[in-house]
Order: C-alpha cells, then structure tokens, then sequence
C-alpha cells in the first residue's frame, strides 16, 4: 500500500512539474489568437501560403476545422 502511494505520488509531482513548466513556457511566449471566421470572412475554404506551400484551410457542416497540404 506505501508503495501504491509512493508512486501516486511521485506521477502527481511529475505531471504538476509538466504543468507548471508548460504555464511557464505560455507566459514567456503568448499566443496569437485569429478568429477562424476572420481567417474564413464568409468563405468555406481559404488558402493559406506558408513556406512555399499550399494549404488549405476547410470549415466542415460540422463546425470542425481541417487544413491539408
């Protein structure tokens, strides 16, 4: 039973550290947020230039966002 608690204990550390490192890391380098129906502006499909390729950025029936190559 120690052990069991032990080892509960020592993977809550772990995913607290993760979870701390990964706050840390946010803060430092805060995300730009783009609304999809800005990306979008009415259309279905936009396509999307990024390192010399072409992407496309599709909005489904369901409201789920798919981006191909």
């Amino acid at each position: 039973m120690h052990s069991t608690l032990t080892s509960l204990a020592a993977s809550s550390r772990t995913n607290l550290g993760a979870s701390a490192e990964l706050a840390s890391d946010m803060s430092q380098k805060p995300a730009t947020l783009v609304e999809s129906t800005d990306l979008l502006k009415g259309h279905k499909t936009v396509g999307i230039l990024h390192n010399g390729s072409l992407y496309r950025l599709q909005a489904t029936k369901l409201g789920k966002l798919i981006l191909t190559k």
